[in-house]
């Protein structure tokens, strides 16, 4: 298994030993979904599930790299910064071209990477790919970067290069994981703070709806300027409002005629989630994990009903628990229209929960509900 099989086929594919293994892993958002775009908090973890990179300087400017899990490879120079037809390629020749940008310099090298983070599960394999690459380069090149210009990296190698307009979250959480506790991130500042989250008696599992609805992307973008448009109008009536940060729900509801019904919604969802972040992070410090679940479904209604981004596979899922005492909390993750929901179980009955939960789906879908225990973890390291 992971790493074991990664090193076996750099010594195959190159010949020689690797010089450095490094892990990059994926992250879960317990709450704090769509503010990151909107100068609000979010609340990621590492998981125990990464992507491995096997790697190795070159003397040249070549870069040789192979997609373990694909079973591809691709080759590029340092000096000649193209495009891959790969678009697998081109989260790591981003990260090439970022690190070069920022004036380092670096040589060729070959590189074989794979691992166990589901795709399209929304657990951000890859800015794992990103930081992981970064990372390992820092490390054989003694670059000296400090860990947030890493993420930066990694952020701007998927903005700038694969074309994605991300927000830093993923990279972030990739990079600064810890075992045992969630990381909160003021995405204005980029202040950041470690909460503790050991759950001796409960479990995190990801129920992978199967779905990706296409609307997914032009939906994103359209959020994005409906908040705008928001921030803008609520800007002209309390001159000293600059951010979502600067607003309260009551402000929100005192300028509801100004505001269309759908960005009057937006605004009241994105207000209420930086508002939750931060009483479910007092819950932490004061160990109470009934709060903490309550603000995981108040985070799912408002996806669902005022920044209308969840489906019904999704809904599906999270009423699925609503009754159910094992379940903490549950709630859609991530950009929304598919992908997972997130739920806290107790860990006694993780087995009876994944047995109705997956009865359930199959019966109304006809589809198998895919799922994943998983576990936080430390962020980016050399192993």
């Amino acid at each position: 298994m992971y790493p074991e099989n990664i090193i076996a086929k750099f010594q195959e594919q190159f010949s020689k030993q690797a010089s450095l293994v490094v892990r990059a892993p994926g992250r879960i958002n317990l709450i704090g979904e769509h503010t990151d775009y909107n100068d609000g908090f979010v609340l990621p973890a590492a998981i125990d599930k990464a992507i491995y990179f096997a790697i190795a300087p070159r003397q040249d400017d070549t870069c040789n790299v192979y997609a373990y899990d694909l079973e591809s490879s691709d080759s590029f120079s340092i000096s000649d910064i193209q495009k891959s037809t790969n678009s697998w390629a081109n989260y790591l020749i981003g990260v090439v071209d970022e690190i070069q940008k920022a004036g380092q310099t670096i040589k060729g090298f070959d590189l074989v990477f794979g691992g166990d983070i589901p795709l399209g599960a929304g657990v951000s394999s890859s800015a794992a790919v990103e930081t992981g690459l970064a990372f390992a380069l820092n490390e054989i090149y003694v670059l000296g970067l400090a860990t947030m210009q890493m993420v930066k990296i990694g952020k701007a190698a998927e903005n700038n290069f694969v074309g994605v307009n991300c927000g830093i979250m993923d990279q972030f959480a990739s990079m600064f994981g810890k075992k045992d506790a969630v990381i909160r991130l003021d995405c204005r500042s980029l202040d950041y703070q470690h909460f503790p989250l050991s759950l001796p008696n409960h479990t995190i599992i990801l129920c992978n709806s199967g779905v990706k609805h296409s609307l997914g992307d032009s939906e994103y973008n359209t959020r994005r300027l409906e908040c705008e448009e928001g921030l803008r109008i609520l800007g002209g009536i309390y001159p000293a409002v600059k951010s979502f940060r600067d607003l309260t729900l009551t402000m929100v509801e005192n300028a509801k005629d100004s505001l269309s019904e759908n960005v009057y919604k937006r605004c009241v969802y994105v207000v209420g989630e930086i508002d939750r972040v931060v009483v479910a992070c007092e819950a932490l410090e004061q160990n109470d994990l009934a709060t903490f679940g309550k603000k995981m479904y108040e985070t799912h209604d408002g996806l669902q009903h005022n920044y209308a981004v969840s489906c019904e596979e999704l809904d599906f899922l999270v009423d699925e628990t609503r009754e159910d005492s094992a379940v903490v909390g549950s709630r859609m993750m991530g950009g929304g229209f598919g992908g997972c929901t997130v739920n806290i179980v107790e860990k006694s009955n993780a087995a009876a929960f994944l047995q109705r939960i997956k009865r359930a789906y199959q019966s109304k879908y006809q589809k198998d509900l895919v799922t994943y225990e998983v576990a936080l973890t430390n962020g980016t390291e050399a192993l």
